[in-house]
């Protein structure tokens, strides 16, 4: 009989070697990677210059045109630009409520199905939670638009189906943090809809949601997420303040944002609107004539945002 076993010194050192490369080899952490590029893009968006993330958009979208990166990071962009411009004061809140159907809403919606298309497509190829999770990004940019034109019907399928694409991402990486976030929004969203919503929502079969557990997944984007983590911080915070009027809970999710992008005057805003709610309107005045002040470069939000800001420093006077 031929002796093929390895001597027990030799094992002792192959085994040593297989230990000091696991130590050594970095684990992979669950979740998106994005590239410096993008990462770039989100940054100017939140400094609030979305038109020049537009332009390193643009640059992605030339390099990678299979990629549904930059065609996300283009819409995210538009995004803020059409937020800024609709956003208003009522109730003593400030939010983009409304807003009629505009001409230009039809390139934003475009380039939210571009990238979708090119999830899908990637999907094909090999079926990864990345894909998932830009195609859900994807219907998530459309629901955000359809919700600002109150097309209800319509944020609800956008919302489903992102939300689909946002489950299958969990189940090929349960550590993906930007769609827990993602089906974080459909469960506190769908959790707060009125009496006559629950009902349309009843008989259009929509899954139901929980406001708490909402909440908790929004809070894991917010820590750990990539591609969402300013939007769920900025979400988390407005939605404890005009749905749970929590102001001091909102106040402590959003101040990071203030620290991080201190010259995006809707984060100003938001920050002076929850330290007036809470009485302190010195503080609040402060944001709010930093947001006057801060320097945009999209005129119709500059006007848009000094516009609020002075309207809040009158009530406040």
């Amino acid at each position: 009989m031929i002796q093929t076993a390895i001597p027990f010194g030799r094992a002792l050192l192959l085994l040593a070697a297989a230990w000091a490369a696991m130590c050594a080899a970095p684990a992979r952490a669950g979740g998106l990677a994005l590239s410096p590029q993008a990462q770039q893009a989100l940054d100017r968006i939140y400094s609030g210059d979305p038109d020049a993330a537009i332009r390193v958009a643009r640059g992605i979208e030339q390099a990678e045109p299979q990629s549904p990166v930059g065609f996300l990071l283009e819409g995210e962009a538009l995004w803020w630009k059409t937020y800024c411009e609709a956003c208003e004061i009522k109730w003593g809140q400030f939010d983009a409520w409304h807003r009629e159907k505009k001409a230009e809403d039809q390139a934003y919606l475009a380039l939210a199905d571009r990238a979708i298309d090119l999830a899908k497509a990637g999907m094909a190829k090999a079926d990864t939670a990345d894909m998932h999770v830009y195609a859900g990004l994807g219907y998530a940019l459309k629901a955000r638009l359809y919700s600002l034109r109150d097309e209800k019907r319509a944020v609800a399928h956008a919302g489903v189906a992102g939300r689909a694409e946002f489950l299958r991402a969990l189940e090929l990486d349960p550590d993906m943090a930007d769609a827990t976030a993602g089906v974080g929004f459909y469960n506190y969203y769908i959790d707060t809809l009125s009496t006559i919503a629950r009902v349309l929502r009843f008989f259009m079969g929509l899954p139901g949601g929980n406001k708490q557990e909402g909440i908790q997944q929004m809070r894991v984007g917010v820590e750990r997420g990539a591609f969402m983590a300013v939007d769920s911080r900025f979400y988390l915070a407005r939605n404890l303040r005009s749905y749970d009027e929590k102001y001091q809970d909102a106040l402590t999710v959003a101040e990071p944002l203030i620290t991080r992008y201190p010259r995006n005057p809707l984060f100003l805003l938001l920050a002076g609107n929850l330290n007036a709610e809470l009485g302190r309107n010195a503080k609040a005045a402060e944001y709010f004539h930093a947001a006057q002040n801060a320097q945009v470069s999209d005129p119709a939000c500059a006007t848009r945002t000094r516009d609020v800001a002075s309207s809040f420093l009158a009530a406040l006077r």
